[in-house]
């Protein structure tokens, strides 16, 4: 697990897009794929992680994650942090990889002195990541919940940070 370079950009472009097209996020969708593969933006208003394969040092998957007040933060307020667009190559899913890259992400808010984590997830979709969150102890937060589009409603959750 390591912070994204420049030279991670293209291949974490491909792999969350494909992530996010295999579970079926993208269809019907206005420009999310252009959001998605502008991984040189994400990282300048945020901190793209990607965990690299042992052996051959390949991408396997990344995540954005954010502050409140920063361009991609969308529901984390003072004191919490939150993370976007964790994609899990579709060829390495099931092997851990988004279960390191959440726990990242709550280490990373842990050492920054965050209460609590905060996310959303598609309803309807992404059952798999909605079992990993609410393993890894994030709550249903329904007052959280948002539609940026007509049709696409975002289920919020939380993770308090103190005892975790």
């Amino acid at each position: 697990m390591r912070r994204a370079g420049p030279d991670d950009f293209p291949a974490v472009a491909r792999l969350t897009v494909a992530a996010y097209e295999a579970d079926g996020q993208l269809k019907g969708e206005h420009g999310y794929a252009a959001v998605l593969a502008d991984v040189a933006a994400r990282a300048v208003d945020g901190e793209v992680l990607v965990a690299v394969d042992d052996a051959t040092g390949a991408p396997l998957g990344s995540v954005t994650f954010v502050l409140p007040g920063t361009r991609y933060a969308e529901l984390s307020r003072a004191g919490e942090a939150e993370f976007r667009m964790l994609a899990v190559d579709p060829a390495a899913q099931g092997r851990g990889v988004g279960a390191a890259l959440v726990e990242a992400c709550v280490s990373r808010a842990a050492e920054l002195g965050c209460s609590a984590v905060v996310i959303c997830v598609r309803s309807g979709f992404a059952a798999s990541a909605q079992r990993l969150y609410e393993r890894r102890g994030f709550v249903r937060t329904p007052e959280l919940d948002w539609e940026p589009l007509d049709g696409v409603r975002l289920l919020g959750l939380r993770l308090e940070l103190t005892g975790s």
